[in-house]
C-alpha cells in the first residue's frame, strides 16, 4: 500500500510543533480495480490516520480522494483535532480502540461508527491495513501495518531522531518497551512515525530506543541504590543535563521507570519514594 504523509502544524508541545496526518492508498501496480475506479470516479479511495488539525494543503489532499476511513494511533490531543471535520465532509466510517470508546468520544468530540481490536483488518480496495497493539506511549495505541509486510504508521512508537516521552501515569514503560521489541522483531521495511521525517532503518532505530530506555533505567535504578527517595532526587540524579521547559516529562518520564522498576521487583516505589529492593 502506498502511505503519503503530510505534516500539520498543532497548538500542543508535540515535537517540532507539528504532528504527521496520513493518507493509505491501495498499492496502485497491485490493484486489479483501478481501471474501473478512473470510469466511475476521479478520486481514489483512501484511509486517513491522524488529522491532527485543517490545514489548505491537507484539506486539498483530503478532496482528492475518497476518504473511506478515519482512525488514530491514540487520543492525544496533537493527533485528534481534525477527526471530526473530516468525517463530517467526508462520510468516511470512524473507528476508535475497542474498549476506549470513551476515551474516543471525549477527545475528538465524536461518537465512533466502528470499533477496531488488535488484529482487525480495515479494508480498500483489494488490500487491508492491520491493527497492530501497540501501548505505551498511551493506553490506547495503536499501529497500522498498510498491506502485508508492508511499512508500519506508528504513531508515536518511533522516532527517527530523540526519544519518544512515555511519562506516568498516561505511559507505561514496561508496555512501550515490549511494543518497541514486537515491532523490531517484525522488521519492517520502514516506519512512519507520528512527528519527523520517516524511519527507513527500523532495526537501528528501535535499537537505539531500546538502548536510550536501559539507560535511562539504569541510571534511575543507580540513583535509587545510590539513596536517592524522592522523585526531584531521583530526577536530579538520572539527568545531567538542563531540564528547563521539560521538567515535567522528565519527571513523568522517571516516575514511568521506576513503576517499571517496581513492577519488576527490582526497586520498590509507592507512589512517594522509592527504596531499594530488598537484599539489594
Amino acid at each position: 500500500m502506498n502511505v503519503t504523509r503530510w505534516s500539520v502544524p498543532v497548538a500542543t508541545r508535540a515535537p517540532t510543533g507539528e504532528t504527521n496526518a496520513y493518507l493509505i492508498r491501495e498499492t496502485t501496480e497491485s490493484s486489479r480495480t483501478d481501471e474501473r475506479r478512473h470510469r466511475e470516479s476521479e478520486t481514489e479511495p483512501a484511509i486517513l490516520v491522524d488529522p491532527a488539525a485543517r490545514t489548505d494543503d491537507l484539506d486539498r489532499l483530503v478532496r482528492e480522494h475518497s476518504i473511506e476511513h478515519v482512525l488514530v494511533t491514540h487520543t492525544h490531543p496533537d493527533h485528534v483535532g481534525a477527526v471530526d471535520a473530516y468525517a463530517t465532509e467526508t462520510g468516511a466510517t470512524v473507528w476508535a480502540r475497542y474498549g476506549r470508546a470513551g476515551r474516543f468520544r471525549d477527545a475528538t468530540g465524536r461518537e465512533p461508527d466502528r470499533t477496531f481490536a488488535p488484529g482487525t483488518a480495515i479494508p480498500l480496495g483489494d488490500e487491508r491495513a492491520r491493527v497492530l497493539d501497540a501501548p505505551g506511549h498511551a493506553p490506547d495505541h495503536v499501529a497500522l501495518e498498510a498491506g502485508r509486510d508492508g511499512p508500519i504508521l506508528c504513531g508515536d512508537c518511533a522516532v527517527r531522531e530523540g526519544s519518544v516521552v512515555v511519562g506516568a501515569p498516561e505511559g507505561d514503560m514496561r508496555a512501550y518497551v515490549t511494543t518497541l521489541r514486537r515491532l523490531w522483531a517484525m522488521d519492517p521495511p520502514a516506519l512512519h512515525p507520528g512527528h519527523g521525517p520517516a524511519i527507513d532503518a527500523p532495526r537501528e532505530t528501535l535499537e537505539r530506543l531500546l538502548s536510550h530506555r536501559a539507560e535511562r533505567e539504569r541510571r534511575v535504578l543507580e540513583a535509587v541504590t545510590g539513596g536517592a527517595e524522592t522523585l526531584d532526587e531521583i530526577l536530579e540524579s538520572a539527568y545531567k543535563k538542563d531540564l528547563t521547559g521539560v521538567r515535567d516529562l522528565a519527571r513523568a518520564t522517571v516516575r514511568a521507570h521506576l513503576q517499571k522498576l517496581a513492577v519488576e521487583g527490582r526497586a520498590a516505589w509507592d507512589g512517594e519514594r522509592a527504596t531499594p529492593a530488598e537484599g539489594d
